[in-house]
Formats: structure tokens, sequence, C-alpha cells
């Protein structure tokens, strides 16, 4: 049972771990594309 609890965990944490660096990845898309609207208004 502590096995099958444990083995549970870790594909939870997994799965969070991977949903973490897809949102991260997205706002880092957000931060640039704002960076090359604030760029082309400049120029």
């Amino acid at each position: 049972m502590k096995k099958l609890l444990a083995i549970s965990f870790m594909l939870l944490m997994s799965a969070g771990a991977l949903t973490g660096c897809n949102t991260m990845s997205g706002a880092g898309q957000d931060v640039q594309a704002g960076g090359r609207a604030v760029q082309d208004a400049a120029e």
C-alpha cells in the first residue's frame, strides 16, 4: 500500500512540474510580445 501511495505521489508531482514549465513558457512569450510592441512603438 505504501509503495502505491509513493508512486501516485511521484506521478502527481511530475505532472505538476511539467504544468509549471508550460506556464512559465507561456508567460515568457507574453513578456517577449510586450517588449516587441514597446520597441515597435518607439521606432
